[in-house]
Order: C-alpha cells, then structure tokens, then sequence
C-alpha cells in the first residue's frame, strides 16, 4: 500500500492550520495513499509564545476536528495527527488521534513529555499512562506513537512485539546542535530494532526542523523531506517486512524478555 507524510508550518490561527490539514488529506487521497501522517500539535504554535498550543487546547468536537472530520468522511484514507486536548484548566493532553471515515478509530496520549534540551513539556501537558493501541489499515498493523517517544526504544519494541508492522511518528522535533542528526538516526535505529516500517511527520518552520521521513524495516529511507513545507509518499509491502523478518529475525532471536512498562 501506500503510505504519506505532509509537513507544513504551524502558524497561530487553528482554523489556517486545519485548513492546511485538509489540503494534505485531499493530496493523499487523491494520490492514493492509504495511510497519511501529520505533525505534532498541529492547532496553533507562535515562537513568541511557546505556551500557545496549550492555550489554544480544543475538546475533540471542537472546530478543529470538526474540519477534519468533514474531509475524512468523503474518502478512504486512514489519517494521524496529534493535537492538545484540555485537561485541568490551564493544561492539556498531548492527544494522538487517527481518523477514518469521519470517525475517531484511535486515541493515544503521549507517554513521554519532552522535559528535555531546556524545554519542560510536562510544565502544561499531563502524561498519559496507557501503551498506544494498535490500528490496521489495509491488512497492515500500525504501531503509534508520539515525537519524543522516539528516543524509547520500549515503546517501539513493546508495539512490535504486539504485531506492529509499521511504525507512525507524528512529531515537533524542536531544532538544535546536532537535532537533525538525532532525527535521522533514532528513525533508522527504531526501524532496525523492530524491523518495522516507519512513517514520520515533522512540523516545520521557525522552530522545528521538518525532515519528514518514510523508512523500510532495514532502516533505508524510502521517501525524504527537507526543511520547507512538502508531501512524501512511498509505497510498504508486507511481503518485503515478511522477507526481512526472515533474514533479520531480531524480535524472535531476543533474550530478554520486555520488562513492565507502566
């Protein structure tokens, strides 16, 4: 099947940004695409004000979703997005959600809070306390996660070992000395260790470095953005991740077995 990625800048008018959600998901759709990610937090982001996201937090049938969800019911396509959904007031939950159908088919709330490189996400955001469920889009089962998951391989690992064949990746990858390098390398490493697809989508702009990516179970990326905004496709094959799997039988070889998570 195939597969996408679409990555623009953030800006800080919700109704823009889901205008701009809608163009990629009518691009995917008539590409062909099956599945379609998005970016991180995508309702509103300024860089004078980095509280913006959560003060522009709106409920899952708020104006944002309901955009959305009206493109959603006019194709096929399975979508992935996250966007910050309130909690207590004055905070949010950083919510993974997939669309089809114009309906809600799965939620994830970010297990891991980017507390990290001088930025304190939890200062606003509540953790979730879950292991995201798996989703399957044309026979394909799809693992989620969110952004700084990405430098936890558990996560990966505990989603493969479920079944996951493809790995999703929405993320904000804030830019920094050597972020890009991480960026590409995590991706790669999170591929190889699960021998999973993965389908990563990151917000550019001011703030954040783009470089969406679509990468194979051997970690060799199949589709590549730069720092602009841009759509990627590429196409996954179970039969391919059945082949690797065979040569590189890594998630049966393993001798540890996975600790508690949670």
């Amino acid at each position: 099947m195939w597969v996408a990625a679409g990555q623009f800048s953030v800006s800080a008018d919700w109704q823009a940004n889901a205008r701009e959600c809608v163009a990629l998901m009518r691009t995917a759709a008539d590409r062909g695409a099956s599945l379609l990610v998005l970016p991180e937090a995508l309702l509103a982001r300024d860089i004078a004000d980095p509280d913006l996201s959560v003060k522009s937090a709106q409920t899952l049938d708020g104006g944002f979703m309901q955009a959305l969800m009206t493109q959603s019911r006019q194709d096929s396509l399975t979508t992935i997005l996250t966007l910050h959904v309130p909690s207590t007031p004055g905070r949010a939950v950083n919510t993974l959600v997939a669309l089809r159908g114009g309906e809600t088919i799965a939620l994830y709330q970010k297990l891991h809070l980017y507390d990290a490189f001088s930025v304190q996400e939890s200062r606003l955001v509540d953790a979730g306390s879950l292991i995201p469920p798996l989703i399957e889009v044309e026979g394909m089962r799809i693992g989620l996660m969110t952004c700084y998951d990405l430098r936890f391989p558990e996560l990966a690992l505990s989603l493969a070992l479920q079944g996951a064949e493809l790995l999703v990746l929405p993320a904000a990858w804030v830019r920094g000395p050597l972020k890009e390098h991480h960026w590409a390398t995590l991706l790669a490493a999170r591929a190889l260790d699960t021998t999973c697809y993965m389908v990563a989508a990151g917000e550019c702009g001011g703030r954040n470095i783009g470089q969406s990516r679509i990468i194979d179970p051997l970690g060799v990326t199949l589709a590549g953005a730069g720092a602009t905004p841009q759509f990627i496709m590429a196409e996954v094959s179970a039969q391919q991740l059945k082949e690797v799997r065979a040569q590189l039988p890594v998630l049966t070889n393993r001798r540890f077995a996975l600790p508690q998570l949670l």
